[in-house]
């Protein structure tokens, strides 16, 4: 069984001059918003069971009327540029993090890969991943303990043959990386140096001190730019998807891209295509995240028709440094929170408040080791009664040298700013982190539409349910980035580039014609309409929720968007153009709303979506949130809208 969420059109800017005249019904969230209830047996995770559901069991709302370039064989659904390049690539991956690169280096076997990268290819979430890689390597410890934390940490949401699969294999996975190359920690006896995380029953966190995620991608690009199969395609910004509709199909065939260097939009047509973007942590404020984070895949999937589930559960990691709480002051703001990783907690971190009053086994037998809802959700209320604005994480009466070796990047950042935490507690804050949520998947990375599969933070496999269990989402982009590679590669062998369709997508262009003083006016608008949609977020969407505080961040995202819209057309911007800052506004504006209609639809309080009007957990609610694209109604065909930022 599953709550679904109908959605006719994915509200994207400019609706309200495209929609004029033509009977479109304005609004800014989902439009008809139904709930529905389906067998259970009808709504599985594995490959079979997920395409045979997101193929029949779509929603039956109607979509808008748009007029948009169309062939009887294919609605067309993309954007490109005129006089821009064309390039064929038989895989073209999206994403340079490790799912990305992964999956690359596998396929790479099989013909031509394009990697498109927003920024420098190793800008991923990724390089930013400082815990390590979960997987069942102790003799002690076995796959049924790690399925069993997993779930626990989930909520009972995860579904069990993802976890099974993903437990199974990840230790197969681990080995390979070692076999390219990638250094791991070893102890005295020589063995694999297994940590322990928050939610963990048993040792069994591979890392390479505190930057793990650093050193995989290290591994990984190096053996990428030395495949000569593999074509790296730094600071391409992924608009759209190129997509058409073949009968009740979609069928993805490819990606418009912005070089964001030189303002020229690049089109690749693959046969195949992965979603390996990563997540959406820069909907808010403060995020762990690297300023890559906007949303995009989820966007483009969802603007694509692809079903997108459990967007409600973003994870709010419980300590990043808080830059307040420092003895010397960062100079500017970061751009992202610098991360205090789940394993200083693992290792015996002890959280205070600012009376050093020790509070989590108040809160939760498990203390420091609970998992990072519980510890968020903790912190949160510790701050709102006492008035404050951090907490602190003391490692101090650990061994200095099992600090500095376990520790070391942590260490030197503190230390930049006059904090030794061989001696001082760390000040910590909860900052987004993780979205559980994404574009919907089964067990080998496929989605419902055909020709596009997903891997990392941008799918939703149904392995982390209500919550993500630390160390578990490396896990998991290896073992479905791997997953993914023998579909693909049949999927290749029976599809056909035809080189003459070119043409037959919409060509949208970038607004250099509008001049230097209004681009900079719309830029600067944009960049202070994302500053107020992360106030929003925070405010209305964070750790702790209510009806009436998520309906309020609904209208205001709404009129938001809105006045956005309407201050680019007064400056001149034609729903033909793009540009980076107007697309990842866009990607923001979706993926807000998707939390948001995903919140409102979930009435219990499950892992990491706790609300004060229902803050029970139901047995009868432990059913995914799942947002259906639209489709044929009354025999007749649904009419996606050209995309445009």
């Amino acid at each position: 069984m599953a709550a679904s969420i109908a959605i006719g059109s994915s509200n994207l800017p400019f609706k309200e001059m495209i929609c004029k005249g033509q009977g479109c019904r304005q609004t800014s969230f989902v439009s008809g918003v139904t709930f529905q209830r389906f067998a259970k047996k009808d709504l599985l995770w594995s490959s079979a069971g997920a395409s045979k559901f997101l193929k029949v069991q779509r929603c039956n709302v109607s979509c808008s009327a748009i007029n948009v370039n169309s062939k009887p064989l294919g609605t067309i659904t993309a954007s490109g540029l005129r006089d821009g390049t064309t390039k064929y690539f038989d895989f073209a991956v999206i994403g340079s993090g490790v799912a990305g690169l992964r999956y690359a280096l596998e396929v790479a076997k099989h013909g031509t890969v394009a990697v498109i990268t927003k920024a420098e290819p190793h800008e991923s979430n990724t390089n930013y991943a400082q815990g390590g890689v979960s997987a069942v390597l102790c003799p002690l410890d076995s796959v049924e303990n790690h399925m069993r934390d997993t779930m626990v940490a989930g909520a009972y949401l995860c579904d069990e043959e993802t976890v099974r699969v993903v437990c199974t294999e990840g230790p197969d996975r681990i080995r390979e990386l070692i076999a390219m190359g990638a250094s791991f920690d070893h102890g005295e006896d020589g063995n694999l140096h297994l940590a322990r995380e928050g939610g963990h029953s048993h040792h069994r966190i591979v890392h390479a001190a505190d930057m793990t995620g650093r050193e995989i991608e290290r591994a990984l690009l190096e053996a990428v730019v030395n495949d000569p199969n593999i074509f790296m395609f730094e600071h391409h910004f992924a608009v759209d998807l190129l997509t058409s509709q073949d009968g009740s199909d979609t069928v993805c065939h490819g990606v418009d891209t912005l070089n964001s260097e030189t303002q020229e939009v690049v089109r690749f047509f693959s046969k195949v295509t992965l979603l390996a973007s990563g997540g959406a942590g820069h909907i808010y404020p403060s995020t762990t995240n690297p300023p890559v984070a906007t949303g995009d895949g989820i966007a483009m999937a969802h603007r694509a028709q692809a079903v997108v589930s459990n967007m409600e559960f973003v994870q709010f990691h419980p300590t990043a440094l808080a830059d307040e709480g420092l003895p010397i002051k960062p100079s500017k703001t970061r751009e992202n929170a610098f991360l205090i990783t789940e394993a200083v907690r693992g290792d015996g971190g002890i959280l205070y408040n600012l009376n050093m009053e020790r509070f989590m086994p108040l809160y939760d037998e498990r203390a420091e080791l609970a998992p990072r809802d519980v510890v968020a959700r903790s912190i949160d209320d510790q701050l709102k009664k006492r008035s404050e604005k951090y907490v602190l994480l003391d490692i101090s009466h650990k061994p200095r040298e099992k600090i500095l070796s376990h520790f070391p990047n942590i260490a030197a950042e503190c230390l930049r700013y006059g904090l030794d935490i061989t001696r001082q507690p760390i000040p910590v804050v909860p900052a987004a982190h993780y979205m559980c949520g994404g574009v919907r998947a089964g067990l080998q990375g496929e989605t419902n539409v055909r020709g596009l599969y997903v891997a990392g933070e941008v799918a939703c496999t149904g392995l982390h349910g209500a919550n993500r269990l630390a160390s578990n989402s490396l896990l998991e982009a290896l073992v479905f980035a791997r997953r993914a590679v023998q579909p693909s590669i049949d999927h290749k062998k029976n599809t056909k580039i035809d080189l003459n369709d070119e043409d037959a997508w919409g060509r949208p262009i970038v607004p250099i014609s509008l001049g230097r003083d209004a681009l900079e006016k719309v830029v600067k608008n944009t960049k202070e309409v994302r500053k107020e949609l992360q106030l929003i977020m925070w405010e209305y969407v964070g750790i702790v929720r209510s009806t009436s505080r998520l309906k309020t961040a609904e209208q205001r995202i709404g009129e938001l968007e809105l006045r956005w819209e309407a201050y680019l057309f007064q400056h001149g911007w034609d729903p033909t153009m793009v540009g980076l800052e107007a697309c990842e506004m866009r990607n923001l504006f979706c993926c807000a709303k998707l939390v948001v209609s995903s919140a409102l639809a979930r009435h219990e309080s499950r892992g990491l979506h706790y609300t004060t009007d229902f803050p029970n957990l139901e047995e009868s609610k432990r059913l995914p949130t799942v947002i259906f694209p639209c489709t044929r109604v009354n025999g007749t065909k649904c009419m996606f809208r050209t995309f445009i930022c």
